[in-house]
This record gives C-alpha cells, structure tokens and sequence, in this order.
C-alpha cells in the first residue's frame, strides 16, 4: 500500500497545479427545459451568465464575490459568510508561512486560495476554534492542514513529543488522500506524518506510533483502538482536534467511537471542525466542544449548494428496466471517466460481475473489500483517463479523483446531503465541469421535492425507450445456469430490499410499496427469488414485541406491568 501511496504523489501535484493555475470563470446556469437520455449521453447544453457582484474586503486588499460580514450579537462577529465561486485572489504568500511551508506550497503549485481557506488559515493559525462549512472540492483539506503544519514548526515538536495535531476522516481513502497533501507540504519540515486507518497491520502503526507521529491521520475505530490499547502512543501534548466530513463521522456508525474519543484527547486543544454540510449533529458538537468558534460558511446563502460546473439530471424508469438503462448507459460512453453509486456492497458485486459479462470493463470499491486491494483500485482510478468505478458510499466522501466527468447515481440516496456529497466527485475546483445523473422508480419521484428544498437543481430528462439494448434474455439465462452468479443476485436482492426498508425518508421509499417483481427483473430474476428478506410491517412489529412480553407483562409497550382488572 506505500508503494502505492508513493506512487500517487506525482499525480496529487500535476492535479494541484491544474487546479490552482485557473482564474474565475463566469457561472452559468443550465437552460430549464426537458431533454432526452441519449442527448445527455454526448452533451448536455448550459446557457445564460451570472452576473457576479466585487466587492473589495477591507484591510486586505481582495476580490471577493460577494462578502457579508453579521455585526448583530457576540457569536455573529466571528462570522465569516462569502458567496460566489470558490476562489480569491489572496495569495498563501500573504500568510507569512514559515519557510519550509512556503517552500513545499511553491514546489507543488499553489498560489492562491479558496474562500475556505482564507476566511479559516489565519483564525486557525492564531489558536481559534473553527466551525468550517464549504461544498465538496472547494479546498478543505489545505485549510487545517497548513494551519496544523505551522503549528508542529512554531511548537518545535519532535517525534518524542508524541503527538500534536489529530486529523480525523470518516473513511479509509479520504485518510489515504490526506495523508499524501500532509506528506508533500511537511516534507521541508523536521516534523512527522503518521495514519492509522482500519485494514492496515495493527502492529506496525502501533510501531510508528511509538516512535512518534507529530501529525497523525486516522479513522474513529483505528485510532480510538490505539487509545486504549497502544502504550507507546503519547497524545498528552496534543494541540488541535480536525475532524474532517464532521457530519459523516458523526452519524450512527460512528457517532458513539467520537464521544470515547473525545473523553480520552486532553480538553485543553484547539478544535476544527469541517463539513461540506452542517447538520444538526455537527453544531450539537461545535455547542460542545469548541470555544467561541469562529464560523466559516462560503455556501450559506447560495441558490444553489453544488458545485458551479455541474450539470445535474434525472430520470424515471419502471424498475425492471434500470439495470439495461445502466448498461446502455455505459456502453454509449466508453471513453468517459464514470463512478456508478449502488446502496449496498452485495449491490456492487453482483453488477460488477453483470457488466464483465455485458463486455463492459469496470472496476468496483466497497467496504467488504480487503485494504490492499480498495486502495489500489482507489490510486488507479485516480490515475486512469477514463474507466468505469461501481462504488458504494464508501468512495462519496472527500475523495479528490480527478477529470471524472459522470456522476451515476443508480440507487438513490438516503437524504440530500448525501446526494451532494456524491456528485461532489465531479466537478471540483474552479472552472471544473462534470455531469450527474439520478435514476429513479415511479414510487421516488416525489425525493426530487427533497432535492429541490436542498437548493440542487435536478432537471428531468426524457427517456427513449426504443435506445435501451436488448439483453435481458440473455443475461436472466447467465443468472438462471451460472450457481455463483445466482447466489451473488439472491444476496444483492436481498441486500438491496434491505437498504430500502431502512432508508429515512419513509413517505417516499416505502418497501411495502414496491414491485417485487419488477426489483426481481432489474436483478436478472424472472421472478421474485426465494430468500428471506426479513421485513415486517409496522404492526407486525408491534405484535411481535407484545408477544415477547415476560410472564409479568413488562415490555416495551408496557412498561408498568400487567394492569390490575378493575373492580366490577
């Protein structure tokens, strides 16, 4: 896996110098009307400027587009709210980095910053807490790090401190990315880089970790494994808390790993907190953990809250018909740069080996895979012209691959927020350009309502059902004769039923109210497979929680007991 991460430094500085060499373009926004899936399949037409409004901050000399700073009470005057584009014409130089920072930004490209970067590099620098909030690609990544790298200098840590600064990701590749930036702007530095991320060889971090990691990157459980287990890791002198994608980490699967984490850090640090996305957990724990913070929100008040250069779709099939729309789909475009979202890892199986029979070459990444193996797929994506990902949300978060130019989101997600986060893959930086496109059902059409309240500008796109190959035969023979295959459908359609009966939005993704038939076509079933879906209606719950009740009566929905019959 180091060869591997070694090998990706090349393609992270030819990416920075890309991204940093572009000046502002004018936005646009895409023509409102109804246009066909093929048409979209080779261009999908965007008109009309916006008109950007200049206004000069005062003390530093830039361009800003649109700035507003809130005087109105104590917790407004830290804030920080700009609007428009992601970049400014405020270079790193102004800083005052030291020199070996200053050194390593020249060597690999960066000249100016993004907005998120200037309103958090200098507060984050002077010690204050940071509540951070900026769209996926707009730069967060450099914005505690370098503040992280200046810290470690002005504190003159060495490796036998321990450790000083503690970034935080929710997944294994965004850990990977991150550690790869912090290793090319520390290189000048005395200061060490070290990550500790599930899937890795226990021993060997806890090795690293003994002989001290200054900076160190890692995941909850990884790192809160190391806190009660690894003797040699000194993290008494830790300085600052990052935790980046703050709302991912916080959510169910990682929610309780963050509260130990966070009982066990010394309480006297500085803290950052980073999300493309505020939610209402994320400001639970700023309200917790963070002293007067300095808010930095470039997105608040946007019309829209995804990246500049995307161009955003949707269509509705019957569900029978999904799978052949995304082989023809794929097909019709094999020199594009394409990452396809499914809801479950058995999802992503089961098409990765349904699209090597359709002679269509993918790769996949999902959580069931071993570590070796998701960040080698990971880095050759990252590397690759063009090509096919089937992921799951496990490759939505952070990760910065670049020129992907679709966005296929074959399973909806859970909430808008994670449909930001997905087409956040494709285009990331200034004067970056992209396409998404969300497949829907009949039954989730009602999601675009969701979509729209989250400021997404989703257009409907016409269907051509005459366009879609004819391969269904063929493939429902492959899936009925080939036992492997069979066995990988049944566990994908169960997988799938699964994730649907547990999504959160249940008004619109109600599993009571789908078409087992058709969900058994789009798996290549002729009709609903035999397996065991464990799913009960809302009063079969009940019943069967009343019926577990003690001899006493005490349960769930009678907490008192057994009542006492009344008197006649």
């Amino acid at each position: 896996m180091v060869e591997s991460e070694k090998a990706s430094v090349e393609e992270l500085k030819k990416r920075i110098r890309k991204r940093t060499r572009g000046k502002k373009n004018e936005q646009q926004k895409p023509e409102e009307e109804t246009h066909n899936v093929e048409e979209v399949l080779d261009e999908m037409q965007k008109k009309s400027g916006k008109k950007v409004k200049e206004v000069k901050l005062q003390g530093r000399g830039q361009i800003e587009e649109e700035v507003e700073a809130k005087e109105e009470g104590e917790e407004d005057k830290n804030n920080l709210i700009v609007r428009e584009g992601i970049m400014t014409n405020e270079t790193f130089e102004s800083l005052n980095l030291s020199e070996q920072t200053s050194k390593a930004m020249k060597e690999i490209g960066y000249l100016y910053m993004t907005q998120i970067q200037a309103g958090s590099i200098r507060p984050l620098i002077e010690g204050k807490d940071v509540l951070g909030a900026a769209r996926t690609g707009s730069g967060k990544t450099l914005a505690f790090l370098i503040p992280a790298a200046e810290l470690l200098y002005k504190e003159r840590f060495s490796p036998s401190n321990g450790t000083g600064v503690i970034v935080i990701c929710p997944t294994r590749e965004l850990a990977i990315q991150t550690k790869n930036v912090a290793d090319e702007l520390l290189k000048h530095h005395s200061q060490t880089v070290g990550m500790v991320i599930g899937g890795n060889n226990r021993r060997s971090e806890a090795q690293r970790l003994a002989k001290g990691a200054n900076l160190l990157i890692a995941t909850p459980g990884r790192l809160l494994d190391h806190l009660h287990n690894t003797k040699g890791f000194i993290y008494k002198h830790l300085k600052c808390l990052v935790i980046d994608e703050a709302d991912r980490i916080l959510e169910e699967n990682f929610e309780e790993d963050m509260n130990k984490i966070l009982k066990i850090l010394p309480k006297t640090r500085q803290t950052a907190l980073f999300s493309a996305t505020q939610t209402s957990k994320v400001k639970d724990l700023a309200r917790v953990s963070l002293t007067s913070p300095v808010h930095v929100d470039v997105d608040d008040g946007r019309r829209k809250v995804t990246n500049e250069g995307l161009e955003q779709g949707y269509c509705v099939i019957p569900s029978e018909k999904r799978l052949i729309l995304l082989i023809s789909f794929l097909k019709k475009n094999p020199k594009k740069k394409i990452m396809v979202f499914f809801s479950t890892c058995k999802s992503v199986q089961f098409h990765a080996e349904i699209m090597k029979i359709s002679n269509v070459d993918v790769c996949d990444i999902h959580g069931g895979l071993d570590q070796n193996r998701r960040t080698k797929t990971f880095f050759d994506f990252m590397k690759a012209e063009k090509g096919i990902m089937l992921c799951t949300d496990v490759a939505a978060r952070g990760l910065d691959i670049p020129a992907v130019d679709w966005i296929v989101q074959y399973d909806p997600p859970d909430k808008p927020t994670e449909y930001i986060h997905r087409v956040g893959r494709t285009a990331r930086g200034e004067g970056a350009k992209g396409k998404a496109l969300l497949v829907l059902i009949p039954e989730e059409l009602q999601f675009i309502r969701y979509l729209k309240a989250a400021k997404v500008p989703v257009k409907e796109l016409e269907l051509n059902e005459k366009m879609l190959m004819n391969v269904r035969s063929q493939l429902v023979k492959c899936v009925t004769e080939d036992y492997n295959l069979n066995r990988l459908a049944k566990d994908a359609y169960r997988a799938y039923i699964s994730a649907y009966n547990s999504h959160s939005l249940k008004d619109i993704f109600n599993v009571h109210r789908l078409d087992l038939q058709a969900v058994a076509a789009s798996f290549c079933f002729s009709g609903p497979p035999k397996v065991n879906l464990n799913i009960e209606s809302r009063a079969g719950k009940v019943r069967k929680a009343r019926n577990q009740q003690g001899r006493s009566g005490f349960g769930p929905y009678s907490p008192y007991g057994k009542s006492k019959p009344k008197d006649a």
